[in-house]
Protein backbone atom coordinates (compact mmCIF):
# COMPACT_ATOMS: atom_id res chain seq x y z
CA UNK A 1 0.00 0.00 0.00
CA UNK A 2 2.66 2.49 0.75
CA UNK A 3 4.35 1.45 -2.74
CA UNK A 4 0.96 2.46 -4.62
CA UNK A 5 0.77 5.91 -2.15
CA UNK A 6 4.29 7.11 -2.93
CA UNK A 7 3.46 6.30 -6.83
CA UNK A 8 0.74 8.36 -6.40
CA UNK A 9 1.88 11.23 -4.67
CA UNK A 10 5.05 10.99 -7.67
CA UNK A 11 2.15 11.16 -10.57
CA UNK A 12 0.88 14.19 -8.52
CA UNK A 13 3.72 16.30 -8.55
CA UNK A 14 5.04 15.68 -11.79
CA UNK A 15 1.07 16.80 -13.22
CA UNK A 16 1.19 20.17 -10.54
CA UNK A 17 4.81 20.52 -11.63
CA UNK A 18 3.60 20.48 -15.69
CA UNK A 19 0.48 22.86 -14.84
CA UNK A 20 2.80 25.40 -12.97
CA UNK A 21 5.41 25.45 -15.42
CA UNK A 22 3.52 26.31 -18.55
CA UNK A 23 4.51 29.17 -20.54
CA UNK A 24 2.02 32.25 -20.71
CA UNK A 25 0.19 31.87 -24.61
CA UNK A 26 2.08 34.55 -26.29
CA UNK A 27 0.29 37.20 -28.73
CA UNK A 28 1.24 39.02 -31.63
CA UNK A 29 4.76 39.41 -32.70
CA UNK A 30 5.87 38.23 -29.83
CA UNK A 31 4.73 34.75 -30.36
CA UNK A 32 6.76 34.39 -33.50
CA UNK A 33 9.82 36.33 -33.00
CA UNK A 34 11.84 33.27 -33.23
CA UNK A 35 10.42 31.99 -36.57
CA UNK A 36 10.81 34.87 -38.62
CA UNK A 37 12.61 33.66 -41.31
CA UNK A 38 10.36 30.58 -41.73
CA UNK A 39 8.09 32.11 -45.24
CA UNK A 40 11.31 32.79 -46.55
CA UNK A 41 12.36 28.88 -46.68
CA UNK A 42 8.63 27.58 -47.42
CA UNK A 43 8.74 30.71 -50.41
CA UNK A 44 11.78 28.83 -51.85
CA UNK A 45 10.92 25.08 -51.47
CA UNK A 46 7.98 26.25 -52.89
CA UNK A 47 9.71 27.93 -55.87
CA UNK A 48 12.92 25.82 -56.51
CA UNK A 49 11.28 22.36 -55.11
CA UNK A 50 7.62 22.01 -55.69
CA UNK A 51 7.11 24.04 -59.15
CA UNK A 52 10.08 22.12 -60.48
CA UNK A 53 9.18 18.65 -59.56
CA UNK A 54 5.14 19.40 -60.76
CA UNK A 55 6.85 20.71 -64.23
CA UNK A 56 8.50 17.41 -64.10
CA UNK A 57 5.60 14.77 -63.34
CA UNK A 58 4.27 16.66 -66.22
CA UNK A 59 6.38 16.19 -68.75
CA UNK A 60 6.93 12.56 -67.53
CA UNK A 61 3.52 11.85 -67.78
CA UNK A 62 3.26 13.69 -71.41
CA UNK A 63 6.47 11.90 -72.85
CA UNK A 64 4.84 8.44 -71.71
CA UNK A 65 1.13 9.43 -73.24
CA UNK A 66 3.35 10.12 -76.60
CA UNK A 67 4.69 6.18 -76.49
CA UNK A 68 1.92 4.50 -75.77
CA UNK A 69 -0.97 3.26 -78.00
CA UNK A 70 -4.03 3.61 -77.02
CA UNK A 71 -6.41 0.59 -78.24
CA UNK A 72 -9.49 0.49 -78.09
CA UNK A 73 -11.36 -2.35 -75.45
CA UNK A 74 -13.67 -5.15 -77.75
CA UNK A 75 -17.35 -3.46 -77.19
CA UNK A 76 -19.46 -6.68 -75.24
CA UNK A 77 -22.83 -5.94 -74.54
CA UNK A 78 -23.04 -6.80 -70.79
CA UNK A 79 -27.02 -6.62 -69.93
CA UNK A 80 -25.71 -4.91 -66.40
CA UNK A 81 -23.54 -2.21 -67.94
CA UNK A 82 -24.36 1.17 -69.54
CA UNK A 83 -27.99 1.32 -68.33
CA UNK A 84 -30.04 4.28 -69.18
CA UNK A 85 -33.37 4.38 -66.88
CA UNK A 86 -33.71 8.20 -67.74
CA UNK A 87 -32.32 10.28 -70.55
CA UNK A 88 -29.30 12.88 -69.72
CA UNK A 89 -30.91 16.37 -70.44
CA UNK A 90 -28.10 17.52 -72.77
CA UNK A 91 -27.54 16.12 -76.62
CA UNK A 92 -29.05 13.16 -77.87
CA UNK A 93 -29.71 11.93 -73.83
CA UNK A 94 -27.10 9.01 -74.52
CA UNK A 95 -24.02 10.72 -74.18
CA UNK A 96 -22.39 11.47 -70.93
CA UNK A 97 -21.57 15.33 -70.41
CA UNK A 98 -17.70 14.39 -70.67
CA UNK A 99 -18.14 11.49 -73.33
CA UNK A 100 -15.06 10.71 -75.42
CA UNK A 101 -16.69 8.69 -78.75
CA UNK A 102 -13.13 6.78 -78.74
CA UNK A 103 -12.78 5.41 -75.30
CA UNK A 104 -16.93 5.19 -73.39
CA UNK A 105 -19.17 3.07 -75.31
CA UNK A 106 -22.76 3.89 -76.04
CA UNK A 107 -25.87 1.17 -75.39
CA UNK A 108 -25.17 -0.19 -78.40
CA UNK A 109 -21.58 -0.14 -78.87
CA UNK A 110 -18.52 2.75 -80.14
CA UNK A 111 -19.56 5.76 -82.25
CA UNK A 112 -16.13 5.20 -83.86
CA UNK A 113 -13.95 2.09 -84.67
CA UNK A 114 -9.86 1.78 -84.61
CA UNK A 115 -9.53 1.75 -88.39
CA UNK A 116 -9.09 5.58 -88.96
Amino acid sequence: ASIQLKMASLIGKVISRGISTTAPVLSGQAAVSGHSGGWKLWKNLSLFVALPGIGLCMLNVYLGSMQEEHEQVPFVPYEYMRIRTKRFPWGDGQKSLFHNPHANALPGGYEESDEH
